[in-house]
């Protein structure tokens, strides 16, 4: 839904995200919006604020303010960088979650798994495109290795230059739909956006020969109208994949430990030296991977300590409002109300 409103209002999507602001398209231009303090100040929930796909009410005052966010019906989020666990939108509103993996030095099954855990999360469908297939000797080798470790998702092997990949991708870009493109730098998502759209619209740079990595070519998240009918996210690259706390491993790509778990003897099994424990006996049949099996334990470790790092941030945020209503309280009752 785009257009005018009553008294004025319009409502817009968010396409582009800077630091000094936002830029949406209301259906007929594409202009810069400034969002209140209310939204974007220290402290705000970072989930409150506007991202790129979301739907926004902006006032009729010149130039124009986004008033409120309408609600989303997904997002996809991570922990940011850095010690204080703060989340971190990626993009709202969006089907589908192209996670795109170089099959170079790029190619790392475990943090693939990351980014699906994450993506489970949004409710958007991840689907895993392994760029670079056409200088990969052992492409099919990896796909099928993908295909093993994330049986819930489509995994693709392809050539991000060839126009080809744009038919193939198709299916989940028609119109109506929205897709982002999430990865690490180098590994090929402006080069994949640039090909959608059959033109050089986005800035490529050439990986460093000794790890495969790349610049960051791409600076801001943008959100692209498509040839095909719907919309793409492209975002910059990610260093650091951090789980924001609200994740399930029981679900989706891990779900088979899950229910290996549940055939364990004891309820509070600790699958380590413990009588009847399911998850050792898989790991000595070779039936579980040890290196799936590592990667659950310290996915698991990282959200608990979210889990608890979150709880004690909302603990002291607690614990400051009741100080701060007890002092004005105290201040009210000596000085009386002014």
């Amino acid at each position: 839904m785009v257009g005018d409103l009553s008294c004025g209002h319009t409502v817009a999507r968010v396409v582009e995200q800077h630091r000094s602001g936002y830029r949406v398209d209301d259906g007929e231009s594409i202009y810069p919006v400034q969002a209140p303090a209310a939204l974007v100040r220290a402290g705000v929930d970072p989930l409150g604020r506007p991202a790129v796909g979301d739907w926004v009410v902006l006032s009729p005052a010149k130039p124009p303010m986004i008033e409120r966010v309408l609600p989303r019906r997904g997002a996809l989020a991570r922990a940011a960088a850095g010690e204080r666990h703060v989340t971190q939108l990626i993009a709202a509103n969006v089907d589908v979650v192209f996670v795109v993996c170089g099959l170079d030095d790029d190619y790392n099954p475990r943090r693939i798994e990351r980014y699906l855990v994450l993506v489970e999360g949004s409710g958007a469908q991840p689907v895993i495109v392994l760029t670079k297939a056409d200088t990969a000797a052992d492409a099919d080798t990896r796909r099928l290795e993908i295909e093993r470790l994330a049986p819930t998702a489509v995994v693709l092997a392809v050539n991000a230059r060839d126009p080809q990949t744009a038919l193939l991708l198709e299916p989940w870009l028609r119109s109506g739909s929205t897709a982002v493109l999430v990865g690490s730098s180098g590994a090929g998502k402006s080069t994949l956006t640039n090909t959608l759209l059959g033109i050089e619209r986005q800035k490529t740079a050439a990986v460093r020969a000794t790890d495969s990595r790349g610049r960051h070519t791409t600076v801001h998240r943008a959100l692209i109208p498509l040839p095909a009918g719907g919309c793409l996210i492209d975002t910059p690259g990610m260093r650091e994949l951090k789980l924001t706390g609200t994740e399930d491993l029981d679900i989706g790509q891990f779900a088979d430990i899950a229910e290996l778990a549940s055939g364990c003897k004891f309820r509070d099994c600790a699958h380590q030296s413990e009588p009847g424990c399911a998850i050792r006996a898989a790991l000595e049949s070779g039936s579980l991977d040890p290196h799936r099996w590592a990667n659950w334990v310290k996915l698991s470790g990282e959200l608990a300590g979210a889990r608890h790092s979150t709880a004690n941030q909302h603990q002291r945020k607690t614990n400051e409002k009741t100080v701060t209503r007890a002092v004005g309280k105290r201040l009210s009752d000596e000085h009386g109300s002014r």
